[in-house]
């Protein structure tokens, strides 16, 4: 136990570190420099998506017990997943300044009942309700470029998509035809790299063509979901 415990504690370190990663995100957000915010946080995405194995791996919930790592990946996630995408929307101008304010704080305050909430998962690792994913939507927004009305409209759904009786894919923890999503997975975040690569809005169509087919993916996914997304949320609840 002793000897796995420096295992265990670099590997929350290496969780901790996507609060550093996402901090520097959060200052090119106020600067207005969103493809290099999206560089940092997709910088971070990398560290969520292989902390979480490797602290099943080395077993770090004993090996390094006193640090709660469900908690402290929560705290990063919804630094780099919430806020700072929160606040490149508020200096963006996707929506117009009298409403973007109280669109970010209501985002927020709704996002942090959402992370509380202890049925975010289904047994079966789909999450229950849009999953306060910010920096996607804020990522497409900046991409596609609709019209301030239509941005607002945007957020507000997404917004109460997180309480609705609907299941959004885990791309790597879900069973349901795992390899499909992770091949478009793969295709998803090489069309987010040529996106951010090209300044986001200039990005060519295409990027946006493979960004739009991808992501209409994810949201179908749940049709196929065994028993359907409603259904089997009766099931489970």
């Amino acid at each position: 136990m002793t000897s796995s415990r420096p295992i265990g504690l670099s590997i929350h370190l290496l969780t901790a570190s996507g609060a550093a990663l996402g901090m520097i995100a959060l200052f090119l957000a106020a600067e207005g420099r969103f493809a290099a915010m999206f560089g940092w946080l997709g910088v971070a995405l990398i560290v969520d998506a292989v902390d979480g194995p490797l602290a099943r791996r080395f077993n770090v919930t004993e090996t390094a017990s006193f640090i709660d790592g469900v908690a402290l990946d929560l705290v990063v996630d919804f630094l780099n997943y919430v806020v700072t995408p929160l606040v490149a929307l508020w200096r963006s101008g996707l929506i117009e300044p009298a409403f973007a304010g109280i669109a970010c704080a209501a985002v927020c305050a709704c996002s942090s009942l959402y992370f509380a909430d202890r049925r975010m998962k289904t047994p079966d690792c789909w999450f229950r309700g849009f999953p306060a994913l910010w920096n996607v939507v804020v990522f497409y927004l900046l991409v596609l470029r609709p019209p301030a009305s239509a941005s607002l409209v945007v957020i507000l759904a997404t917004a109460a998509l997180m309480f609705a009786p609907v299941v959004f894919v885990h791309p790597l923890r879900v069973k349901r035809l795992r390899p499909v999503t992770i091949a478009l997975t793969v295709i998803w975040a090489a069309a987010a790299i040529a996106a951010v690569w090209q300044d986001l809005a200039a990005a060519s169509f295409g990027v946006k063509a493979a960004l739009v087919a991808t992501g209409c993916y994810f949201m179908a996914l749940p049709l196929f979901r065994e028993g359907g997304p409603i259904a089997k949320e009766k099931v489970d609840g």
